[in-house]
């Protein structure tokens, strides 16, 4: 939650701000903060070049959270919670990632250390996730499902 606040921060945006609005956002930024506008001899390009990076980073993860993002891609999200089993999950500073079978991942985002320890000690971890994980949190898509010929 943290790098979402410092996201929507950096951007001057708020929680309900739709993809034009952060769209146009990014663009403005990105025309203040571009290295091309600054000549490599310039002690502001490793600074340009950083805070374009940094830009980047936090458009790609805003859209990923995005409420617009989730309804486009909400027939696929539930397809893969509800019939794909759980691989894998890693749980750190209360952001839990959970891959599937199908290679899939999510991250899950201000998932409390109790929660966690329930789905750990859960007899069936895809059951437990169901019921309290996936409807309950922030998501994003991390990786898309590997296609198998």
């Amino acid at each position: 939650m943290k790098r979402i606040i410092e996201y929507r921060k950096m951007f001057d945006i708020t929680a309900d701000a739709d993809l034009n609005t952060l769209k146009l956002k990014y663009r403005s930024l990105m025309k203040e903060w571009h290295p091309d506008k600054f000549s490599a001899d310039d002690e502001k390009f490793a600074e340009a070049e950083a805070m374009s990076k940094s830009i980047i980073e936090a458009y790609h993860f805003l859209v990923s959270v995005s409420p617009e993002t989730h309804a486009t891609y909400a027939q696929e999200y539930e397809n893969t919670t509800n019939t794909v089993g759980i691989d894998n999950f890693e749980y750190k500073g209360q952001t839990l990632k959970i891959t599937f079978l199908d290679g899939c991942s999510y991250e899950y985002f201000a998932v409390p250390n109790n929660i966690y320890n329930k789905l750990l000690n859960s007899p069936t971890p895809a059951r437990f996730a169901r019921r309290h994980i996936f409807t309950t949190y922030m998501y994003r898509n991390v990786s898309k499902s590997i296609v198998l010929a």
